[in-house]
């Protein structure tokens, strides 16, 4: 894992993985290599109630029934589409469920734009069919096809930025379970790829792109929809938070506290700029940001790593302030108007009534806005 930027999940826990598969005596659909239930406790975490020989810590961060529905569509024959806010965890969750169902979660294909039907069909490797001919030993199957062959999860990520002839040629997939290839000769039956049991598809949207490229009404019915709402439950923010900068700290081997003082105003200025925004007339009177926990992360990132590499090796209220509004000002002036209407209108007088680290929260804002501005 030293040896990767980023592991996937089925890596990063891959000891994890092997021992709740040891264990595991519950019934598996398809190929899967975890139950239903041991995929729950892998993203979920355990409790005492489970009563297992070692602690699974949670993964994920969110209310229980989604990743149930999650995992009950994935053992149909139905693709899950998991939609929702920027930041929402969406494509964490597909990873998490891809590690622990098949334990590859790396086939995967990235909407956008210029996504063909290649990208999740297949292609040819040119100089093979010059050389040899169009068969199947020149053809370059797609993440998705090569997760129908495996009989393993394939993830679509962002399937609303895709253009609808895309979308049209996953119909067929999940409708039919099968790719035709009719390059290649129809008398045999190597010009068809059929689905191994096991397959489907997990594919994520972000609401909003509404607009963009709706879904048609065939393409939803083949798939159940879960949607992930942001978090907003400040307990569960906190753990998503500090659960996903402990890994930070790991990762750089950097030795630096996050003082719990420090990561409430963290949290209570993400809930402010909500609130205003919820109550905001037009888009010109919100931040650009969806104000997500992702969102949170990076601000909180940003300001580690600022004060590990040329602060003093502490994190500060003025370094926070600083990197909030550095990550969240995208439009000049609208962004800052807003952040700086924010710092005048609510932490200043909170920093007179409660005192605490608001005061050089409220200078470091400042100070950050007089820069950019």
């Amino acid at each position: 894992m030293s040896d990767l930027l980023r592991a996937p999940a089925e890596i990063k826990y891959a000891e994890e993985l092997d021992w709740l598969e040891s264990i595991d005596d519950s019934p598996k659909p398809f190929s899967w290599r975890l139950s239903p239930k041991m995929v729950r406790l892998f993203i979920l975490g355990s409790e005492r109630s489970d009563g297992l020989e070692r602690e699974v810590p949670q993964k994920w961060f969110g209310d229980r029934s989604f990743v149930e529905r999650s995992i009950v569509t994935l053992a149909s024959d139905r693709g899950l589409l998991l939609i929702g806010d920027p930041g929402t965890g969406k494509s964490w969750l597909a990873e998490l469920l891809s590690a622990a169902i098949c334990r590859n979660s790396t086939l995967v294909v990235q909407g956008t734009a210029g996504t063909t039907e290649d990208h999740i069909k297949y292609s040819w490797n040119v100089s093979m069919v010059i050389a040899k001919g169009q068969s199947r030993e020149s053809m370059i199957p797609s993440p998705i096809m090569t997760a129908m062959e495996s009989g393993a999860i394939g993830r679509f990520e962002e399937l609303t930025r895709s253009t609808s002839d895309v979308q049209d040629a996953l119909i067929s997939i999940l409708s039919e379970k099968y790719i035709s290839v009719p390059e290649l000769d129809s008398d045999g039956s190597d010009n068809i790829v059929f689905a191994k049991p096991g397959f489907s598809v997990i594919a994520t949207a972000n609401s909003r792109d509404r607009g963009v490229n709706d879904l048609s009404s065939a393409l939803k019915r083949r798939f159940n929809f879960v949607r992930i709402p942001v978090v907003t439950n400040r307990k569960s923010e906190a753990e998503i938070v500090r659960f996903r900068t402990e890994e930070l700290l790991r990762r750089h081997h950097i030795e630096l506290d996050v003082p719990p003082t420090l990561l409430d105003v963290l949290l209570q200025s993400f809930a402010d700029l909500r609130a205003s925004a919820a109550t905001a007339g037009s888009d010109n009177e919100k931040l650009e940001s969806a104000l997500s926990t992702a969102e949170q992360i990076g601000v909180l990132e940003d300001a580690i790593l600022h004060s590990n590499f040329f602060g003093e090796h502490a994190l500060t209220a003025r370094t926070l302030a600083s990197s909030l509004v550095g990550s969240l000002t995208r439009r000049e002036p609208e962004d800052l108007a807003i952040l700086n209407k924010y710092l005048h209108g609510v932490v200043e007088p909170r920093s007179k009534e409660e005192g605490g680290s608001w005061p050089e929260f409220l200078e470091g804002g400042r100070d950050a806005i007089a820069t950019l501005s």
